[in-house]
Parts: structure tokens; C-alpha cells; sequence
């Protein structure tokens, strides 16, 4: 019995330490107490079993926690009831979603969230007027007050929220007019179902009809048309209210004056006074007349019309003729001139040189394509080429590439037109002539990551979703992994990864475009300012550019698909981090100065926030954008690791030791690789 008792001491000792360190880590956190009061007073049912003072808070079933603090908490129908109030103590919460309970009585303060985003109260049974903490919530994103029993008006202070996304409002007894809403980031709105009335304010018509429906005295465009309003607010008795309709359209209550001629009969009686022949025969012109009037008018036009052309087809034959074509149609059609240098004697012409497996086509065959531009960079303009076959093709006419001769320039373009890989656009072709060098490559349908991202940012816009984005920041990565990786020897590197050079083929997969050709860049734009926010620290000082400086651009890549925000056009003024920097400056130094604020949630992109569930998901791949813009070149990882911590955030599991990286490339030897250095 000795031997029992002696153990006993010090594990009684050790149970006691451990509960007061329970004891003491729920002391520490503020927001225990918030939560357990909340759940004595509305948790009837017992839904909250987890919710136990012998447990971490954050482990909590609907709660989420930042830095020991509760920053999120989603208790979605669970039949809670009462009062939220207690929760109004959680000051760090940033989302708070209790939709489809049975909580009820007036909405509490909120004046405690100050970091409020997300606010979700559906379908819940909340009465009273609309709560004016609200409206001081400057960090509010989401606001849903749906399907309850509020009442009152809808207060103009709602344009203090200047970055809310969506206003649901439906399913209330809101009464009165509906405020002139400045919201220039509104894109859900919906108050239907409530008793408003008067006109839809202009700054909302540009919503549906839908959004404005069962509410009897709301016109105005979506809706019909506010005949009905009394036009002059000055009249006695108008007031701007919708005419009883007893009352005569237009008519409103009339002050009647002593002097006769000023009787509201008078004007009616004139105006029905018979009228002479003269007067009668002035005014009326016959049907036939009429008729007439428009055959010769038309007629006209369209004798006119014909002179026009005439004359215009005339001159312009004559120029075909003489052989001067359009300077316009020169630069809108026809795209590559049939004589890529000026005709002199004892000058060869170049030849379409094409790699294994491509369908051939004569040089000709290219210059006759109807051509539509893609757009211009760095060394050329790249263009759309539909052939007469059908095929269609990406073609790059290099303007501005600093050649050394036709030898080096065909080494290089053997090397690159040899790689193949799903994530990266093959060079299918090319062209070398004195004066025009061309390159072919395989035309990719969906655009680039930059008119994705930053075009048509307007009303009807379709947002870039957060899972596309992840799996463009996949196909991207993998692409630059085997360019680094496809030819040992030469070490291969991209030069110029930017969002115009990510571009999608039609089922959405993402491709590097323009890789290999910064060895063709001359030196006085590699040492250039920096131009677009992409280049890497050490490329700015005129060093060579490297794998590393690749990781770098990369980085940026990543923080433009989470931020929306362009690399060089980022102010920081707007971000209210009070970072310091004045103006415009470049986007991994804001991000960093944010992040160093502990507002991390501030650098993503609005258009993400109506995804729920992806935080932890945005701020994983945020890490490695801000590893990848790391000052030191030896402090960022490999493109091969950023692929693996890419898929592991997607849940795709990477094979260790796949360096290809599923490689589609004839196998490149050495000699190959050193053809080209």
C-alpha cells in the first residue's frame, strides 16, 4: 500500500497544475466569458456541447481564432434564441454569421467591431428600428438584415459603410423612402418585400426589378415609371406624394383667385374655342402630302449616298493601282509585309524553320492570314493569325530584340522550341530574315491573367473566383518549375513573368508565354528603371538576371491574384494601414508594411470576400508570395518547392523527385543545352 501512496503525491501534484493552467490560459482570454454568457442565455437546445471552460476556446465548434483572439464566429441554424448581446464583448471578431435562429428583440450595439467585415442576421426574428451602430462599422463588407421584423426607415447614414459589397435588407416592414445610396463596391442589393415607397433613387436603378419587388408604392425605374408623382413640391397640399386616383391626372388642389380670367375653367374653355377655316387649313397636312414628303427625302439620301461611294471607290482603286495601299489597312490588316526587307539584288530570303510534330505551312500561307492584334511588349507585338485552312496561331513579330546574328539566334530557338510542357506555350515555329524575324506559337483562347484580373472592373463584371485563381497560381508554377528545369546546362530562365504573360487555353488551364527571350533584351532596358513592379531587386542593378530573379517576378504574380491591385499602381494612402509610404509604391513592400500591422485581411482582394471558408487558404499562399519576395536572392526557394506548397494548399499531392514536373519536352542533351550558351 506504501508504494500506491508514494505515486499518488505527485500525480495528484501534476492534475492540480494542469488545471490551473486551464484555469489560467481561460483567464487570459478576454473572450471566454463573452462566449459562455451567450451560451447560458440562447443555447436551449444544447448545441453548443463543445463549448466547455475545460477546452481552448478556439477549438470551439464555429469558432475561429487570430493570434489567441476570436475572429470568426459562424453559429448557423442551431435554434439559438434571446439575445446576441454578450457576444457585443468580442472585440477582434471580424466575421459573425447567426443566421436561421430564433434570436429576437432589438439588435444590440455593435459599436464594439470595429474590425468588423461580415455580418450575417437572416432569417432570424429581430424587431425595432435599423441599428445605427451599424453604420459606423467602416470595415463592413457583408451586411444581411433579411427576413426579420425591423421596421423604420432605411437611414442615409448607410454611405458611411463606403466599402460594402452587398445591402440585404428583404423580408422586413422597412417604411418610407429608400436613401440616395453612394456605394461605389454595391454589388447585392435587395430590399423586397418591405413597406417603402416613393422613387428608386438613380444611384440603385442599375439593379434588377427583382430587387425592388413587393413593395406596392416604390416606382421608378427598374419599376414602372412615377406617372403618378406630383411633379411640383411648391403647390399646397402636393408634397410629393402619389395623386389619389379620384383626382385627374396632372390636377393637384388649386388656390382659386377673385379675378375671373384666372379661374381654372378659363384656360379649358379657350382652348376648346372653335377654330376658323384659316387657322384650321394651316396646321393640317394630308396623308398623301406626308407620304410624299418622305419617298423625296429618302430618295435623296440615297442618291447622295451612291455619289459618295462613287467617288470614294474610285480614288481608292486608283491608289491599288498605282500600288499605294492604305497606311491604315497597312497597320490593321496587313500585318506582315510579303517583303520583309526592302527588294535589292543578292539578298536571300528567310524561311519558316518548323519543329517535330507541327503542321507545316508556307510563309505565304502566313502573310495572306486576316491578323488581329493581341497586344505589344517588351521585344514585339504578338498577333492573332487565322489561316486559310483554319488553323489559327499566335504569331510575335520581334521589333525591338537585340539579335547578334542568324547562328545564335537559331540555337536559341532550337533549345526553345524543343520544350513541351501542359503549362507552358510551345514555340511551334519561326521565321529569320535580315529585317523581320517571326515566331509562331500555339494560340491560347481565354485571354491573359491580366485582363482577367484587371479588366472591365465595372458593373457586370464576373469576378475572378478564388479557386480559379489557385489553380492559375498552380499551372503558372508549374510551367516556370520546368523552363528552370528543362535544361540543366543552361539553366534556363524566364526573364519577364508578369500577368500579360500567363495566359489560359479554353478549358481555363494556364500557360507562361515569352520565356527565354530577356537573352535578346539590350542592355540599356535590363538596367532600365523599374517599369512594371515585376523585376527583382538585383535585376534593377544591372546583374544578370536568374532563376532566382524569376521566383521573385513570381512572388509578385501571387500577390497580384490575392491583392486585384497592379505590381507598380498600389497607393497606399487608400489602405489606411498607416504604412508611411506616401503615393505609389510597389506592391510586396506595401503588402509587407500591412502584414508588419497585423490588418493582414486588408491586402486581399474585395472581390474575394464573398467566398467563405478560404482565409486560411489565401493567407497560405499569401506566405509564399511574401518568401518569394524575399530582399536576399538565397533566401527564396526554388520554383520546384513553390509548386509543392501551391498543391498542398490545393490538397494535391506533389511525387517527391518529379523535377520534370511532367514534361512533355524531347529529351534536351547537353550539346543541345550548350548550342546555345
Amino acid at each position: 500500500m506504501a508504494a500506491p501512496s508514494r505515486f499518488l503525491l505527485p500525480l495528484s501534484f501534476f492534475s492540480l497544475i494542469f488545471h490551473l493552467l486551464l484555469l489560467s490560459h481561460g483567464y487570459e482570454n478576454p473572450d471566454l466569458q463573452a462566449l459562455l454568457a451567450f451560451k447560458s442565455a440562447s443555447d436551449t437546445y444544447g448545441k453548443l456541447s463543445t463549448w466547455n471552460s475545460s477546452t481552448d476556446l478556439c477549438t470551439w465548434s464555429g469558432v475561429s481564432c487570430f493570434q489567441n483572439r476570436v475572429s470568426r464566429l459562424v453559429l448557423e441554424n442551431l435554434y439559438l434564441c434571446g439575445s446576441f448581446e454578450p457576444l457585443t464583448a468580442l472585440t477582434q471578431l471580424r466575421v459573425l454569421s447567426l443566421k436561421r435562429n430564433r434570436l429576437s428583440g432589438p439588435i444590440p450595439s455593435l459599436a464594439n467591431f470595429t474590425a468588423l467585415k461580415l455580418l450575417f442576421l437572416s432569417y432570424n426574428e429581430f424587431s425595432g428600428d435599423f441599428p445605427a451602430s451599424i453604420t459606423n462599422l467602416s470595415r463592413l463588407y457583408r451586411l444581411d438584415l433579411s427576413h426579420n421584423n425591423l421596421s423604420g426607415s432605411i437611414p442615409a447614414s448607410v454611405n458611411h459603410l463606403t466599402h460594402l459589397l452587398t445591402l440585404r435588407l428583404d423580408g422586413n416592414g422597412f417604411s418610407g423612402h429608400i436613401p440616395a445610396l453612394n456605394l461605389p463596391d454595391l454589388q447585392d442589393f435587395n430590399v423586397t418585400g418591405n413597406r417603402l415607397s416613393g422613387e428608386v433613387p438613380k444611384s440603385l436603378s442599375a439593379f434588377p426589378e427583382s430587387a425592388f419587388g413587393q413593395n406596392p408604392s416604390l416606382c421608378g425605374p427598374p419599376l414602372q415609371l412615377c406617372k403618378d408623382i406630383v411633379a411640383d413640391p411648391s403647390k399646397p397640399g402636393s408634397e410629393g406624394a402619389i395623386a389619389s386616383p379620384l383626382m385627374p391626372r396632372g390636377n393637384a388642389p388649386t388656390t382659386v383667385s377673385s379675378s375671373p380670367s384666372s379661374m381654372p375653367g378659363n384656360e379649358a374653355i379657350s382652348s376648346t374655342k372653335p377654330k376658323t377655316k384659316h387657322e384650321s387649313s394651316s396646321t393640317k397636312i394630308s396623308p398623301f402630302a406626308l407620304i410624299a414628303i418622305i419617298v423625296g427625302d429618302v430618295l435623296v439620301l440615297a442618291l447622295i449616298s451612291l455619289l459618295l461611294y462613287w467617288y470614294f471607290w474610285r480614288n481608292y482603286s486608283a491608289k491599288l493601282k498605282e500600288g499605294k495601299s492604305s497606311k491604315l489597312l497597312e497597320s490593321e490588316k496587313i500585318v506582315y509585309s510579303s517583303s520583309p526587307y526592302p527588294a535589292q539584288s543578292g539578298l536571300e530570303r528567310g524561311k519558316m524553320v518548323f519543329f517535330e510534330g507541327v503542321k507545316r505551312f508556307e510563309l505565304e500561307d502566313l502573310l495572306r492570314a486576316s491578323a488581329e492584334m493581341l497586344g505589344k511588349g517588351g521585344f514585339g507585338t504578338a498577333y492573332k493569325a487565322v489561316l486559310d485552312d483554319g488553323n489559327v496561331v499566335a504569331v510575335k513579330r520581334l521589333k525591338d530584340a537585340q539579335i547578334g546574328g542568324k547562328r545564335e539566334f537559331e540555337q536559341h530557338m532550337e533549345v526553345l522550341g524543343k520544350l513541351r510542357h501542359p503549362n507552358i506555350v510551345s514555340l511551334r515555329a519561326y521565321y529569320f530574315a535580315r529585317e523581320e524575324k517571326l515566331l509562331v506559337y500555339d494560340y491560347m483562347p481565354n485571354g491573359s491573367l491580366f485582363w482577367l484580373l484587371h479588366g472591365n472592373r465595372g458593373p457586370g463584371r464576373t469576378p475572378l473566383d478564388w479557386t480559379t485563381r489557385l489553380k492559375i497560381a498552380a499551372g503558372a508554377a508549374r510551367g516556370l518549375a520546368f523552363i528552370h528545369n528543362s535544361c540543366k546546362g543552361l539553366k534556363l530562365t524566364h526573364g519577364n513573368i508578369k500577368s500579360t504573360n500567363i495566359l489560359l487555353d479554353k478549358t481555363g488551364n494556364a500557360h507562361v508565354s515569352d520565356f527565354g527571350l530577356s537573352i535578346f533584351a539590350s542592355p540599356t532596358s535590363a538596367a532600365a528603371p523599374r517599369s512594371n513592379g515585376y523585376r527583382a531587386p538585383e535585376a534593377l542593378d544591372g546583374r544578370k538576371h536568374t532563376q532566382k530573379s524569376d521566383v521573385y517576378s513570381f512572388g509578385v504574380l501571387l500577390l497580384e491574384l490575392l491583392t486585384g491591385k497592379c505590381p507598380s499602381l498600389v497607393d497606399s494612402s487608400i489602405s489606411g494601414s498607416g504604412s508611411g509610404y506616401g503615393g505609389v509604391v510597389d506592391l510586396p513592400r506595401w503588402v509587407q508594411s500591412v502584414v508588419r500591422e497585423e490588418w493582414t485581411a486588408e491586402v486581399f482582394d474585395l472581390e474575394l470576400m464573398r467566398y467563405k471558408d478560404i482565409e486560411e487558404e489565401m493567407v497560405g499562399l499569401l506566405q509564399i508570395a511574401i518568401t518569394c519576395t524575399a530582399a536576399a536572392p538565397d533566401q527564396r526557394p526554388r520554383m520546384n518547392h513553390v509548386v509543392k506548397m501551391i498543391e498542398e494548399i490545393r490538397g494535391v499531392e506533389v511525387s517527391p523527385g518529379h523535377d520534370s514536373l511532367d514534361s512533355e519536352s524531347p529529351s534536351l542533351s547537353e550539346d543541345t543545352c550548350g548550342a546555345s550558351q
